[in-house]
């Protein structure tokens, strides 16, 4: 197996085995206003929305997981299969792979199903030259996007990873114009892996030109977290101390959907493993939500146990809906959040 495949079986072994996520829940500092006399019926609920273009039937896309190597093939061909039939988007994880040495059908598997919206990607760091490698050129993301037949291209950052990885890419030189270049070929949207959108970083994304902003804020699968029980199997002590010292570095996932508001499409990620996650993020601004790791073991048992997840994550949500009083999710957005907690801490401390 290549380094990179080896590194992309690590990840899903050990997201799924170790404790990659923080302690504290920060969703549960965002609490909608529950409405005793809701005046809907529940039966006449619509949860679709419009993401990017693409009608879908729950605000709801499976954001990158993986892909590159043999196990990808089954986890993508089920999350590409439930996301068809429940009418919600799904993500690629990174392409770099199939730039770097083909399609080895892991990535195009999803082209078998008529999922509403699919997202490829490719990483901002591989848009600028790194110690001994080459940058992306716009033909590569381009083929790369044609593989999967993406409606979209997701742009990830993911430098958290990449400086707690040992020869990880750290040259961050060059990165906005790369997206730039990107975005002037085709819609293109930016991915964060896990430590959020700050205004400052969603104002200048919005002045390349792309659509959208996956926040990925602090509450799910922290990187940092997922390389260090890497390095500590490797025995590496240095890499293993930057993890355990960054594990919970970042914005809060609801603060980052709050941050990155500046007139963007954008996906409320970060620790959404249910519909009244779900819903939350919605109501203070999301147009939708992203989740992998909350999937990600069910992708690996079948397509039905994906689709069996995504039914209870709607249910949910609906039931949020209904107890708010909302018949559309348009409806929720205009609904009162009460905001404590940490995120109100970190919320204040930043307009000071």
């Amino acid at each position: 197996m290549k380094k990179i495949e080896r590194r992309k079986s690590d990840h899903i072994e050990v997201t799924l085995k170790e404790k990659v996520v923080p302690d504290y829940d920060y969703w549960s500092d965002v609490r909608l206003v529950h409405r005793a006399l809701p005046e809907v019926d529940l039966d006449d609920i619509d949860t679709s929305v419009t993401l990017f273009g693409k009608r879908l039937d729950m605000p709801l896309v499976i954001t990158a997981i993986t892909g590159g190597f043999p196990l990808a093939m089954d986890i993508n061909r089920n999350l590409a299969e439930a996301c068809a039939k429940a009418g919600v988007g799904f993500g690629v994880g990174s392409q770099r792979p199939s730039i770097e040495n083909g399609d080895d059908g892991t990535y195009s598997v999803v082209k078998d199903f008529d999922v509403p919206l699919v997202i490829g990607n490719v990483g901002a760091p591989q848009l600028v030259e790194q110690k001994g490698k080459r940058a992306f050129t716009i033909d590569d993301v381009l083929r790369a996007q044609e593989v999967i037949g993406a409606d979209i291209m997701a742009i990830h950052l993911n430098f958290l990873q990449e400086v707690v990885q040992p020869d990880g890419d750290v040259n961050a030189k060059g990165c906005l114009d790369g997206i730039r270049a990107l975005a002037r070929e085709g819609p293109c949207m930016v991915k964060e892996t896990g430590a959020g959108i700050s205004r400052e970083t969603a104002l200048m994304l919005k002045g390349t030109g792309i659509r959208g902003i996956d926040v990925s804020g602090v509450g799910g699968t922290s990187f940092a977290a997922v390389e260090m029980h890497r390095a500590k199997g490797q025995g590496n002590g240095t890499a293993t101390a930057l993890g355990l010292t960054f594990c919970d570095w970042g914005i809060p996932a609801p603060a980052a959907v709050l941050e990155a508001d500046v007139g963007l499409e954008i996906i409320s990620s970060g620790g959404v493993d249910n519909g009244l996650r779900m819903a939350k993020g919605l109501a203070i601004g999301a147009n939708a939500a992203g989740c992998a790791r909350a999937v990600l073991a069910e992708a690996m048992e079948s397509s039905q146990a994906v689709l069996d997840k995504i039914n209870e994550m709607k249910a949910e949500l609906k039931a949020a809906m209904f107890l708010t009083g909302c018949s559309t999710v348009d409806d929720l957005r205009m609904r009162r959040v009460m905001i404590g907690g940490r995120t109100a801490d970190w919320l204040t401390a930043s307009e000071d």
